[in-house]
């Protein structure tokens, strides 16, 4: 099994994308919510390092998935200090 998955040439973190995915599936209104925000930060955080595979494909997931106006402000204010304190 792959880590990883290959959209419009770019490889990019399989994992971040199957939940950006699921996350504007079934109920709700199809964006990126606060609780989904904190998921996807979980997940790219676990490694400890924010890769630059991550980077580019949570640059993928914001430019092709609608959040939530907190989950994106939360979720760009989080990855920006834990990424400075690396």
């Amino acid at each position: 099994m792959s880590y990883y998955t290959t959209i419009n040439g770019k490889k990019l973190d399989k994992r971040l994308v199957e939940m950006a995915q699921a996350a504007v599936v079934g109920q709700g209104d199809g964006r990126i919510s606060h609780d989904d925000a904190k998921k996807l930060f979980d997940a790219v955080k676990d490694g400890g390092v924010y890769t630059d595979i991550e980077k580019e494909t949570m640059e993928y997931i914001r430019d092709n998935f609608k959040w939530t106006e907190s989950a994106d402000e939360w979720f760009r204010g989080q990855i920006a200090s834990w990424a400075a304190s690396k």
